[in-house]
């Protein structure tokens, strides 16, 4: 039987699962599927695809985050928290996750995407998007650029967009190193295997 200050079974299996579930899913969506639909889909595609599927990503991230300190909280009450560095380390790190799942699930992905949308309209407009993907074939310059050159509007909103993007991707690169490193700390203190 589990002591006060000690979680029990079931609580250490579900943090391990949480933590396990949201870091392979970050290592998957960061360094795997991105790439692989970038280079298989179609510009506005690959966009659409990514619209639909980062809400529900950074809201399982979310949820993972917000499970798992919480389960550490529960064992590691404030008042009795003996400020160990182990300890305050896993607290700052499950926190940190928390603050940037949250960035990303209700501040900067809802941004992300409305930039892109507004950016994809523009394109549009003038018969981008749709191309397959790779460098545009036979033509002198790449349509986009010349699109940016021309238009002082597009060129702040892709401004807009990266700026957004460039956010959102290193709060979910801190997310999953937080978690990785939580992951590690968990697999060292493990009695045995």
């Amino acid at each position: 039987m589990a002591s006060e200050e000690e979680p029990g079974d079931l609580a250490k299996v579900v943090q391990v699962l949480i933590l396990s579930s949201a870091w392979g899913m970050q290592v998957w969506v960061t360094f795997i599927s991105g790439f692989v639909l970038f280079r298989g889909l179609p510009r506005h595609t690959f966009g659409l695809v990514q619209s639909k599927l980062f809400p529900f990503y950074f809201h399982i991230s979310l949820a993972c985050a917000a499970i798992s300190l919480g389960i550490f909280l529960l064992h590691h009450p404030l008042v009795k928290l003996s400020f160990t560095m182990a300890e305050v380390g896993q607290l700052g790190l499950l926190a940190l996750s928390l603050v940037l799942s949250a960035l990303n699930a209700r501040w900067l992905e809802p941004r992300t995407t409305a930039a892109m949308w507004a950016l994809q309209a523009m394109e549009k407009d003038r018969g981008l998007g749709g191309e397959p993907p790779g460098p545009p074939q036979g033509q002198v310059q790449d349509p986009y650029r010349r699109l940016r050159e021309q238009d002082p509007k597009y060129r702040a909103l892709r401004q807009t967009f990266f700026h957004y993007h460039g956010l959102s991707s290193l709060c979910n690169l801190g997310n999953l190193l937080s978690n990785g490193v939580c992951l590690a700390f968990l697999a060292v203190h493990l009695q045995s295997l």
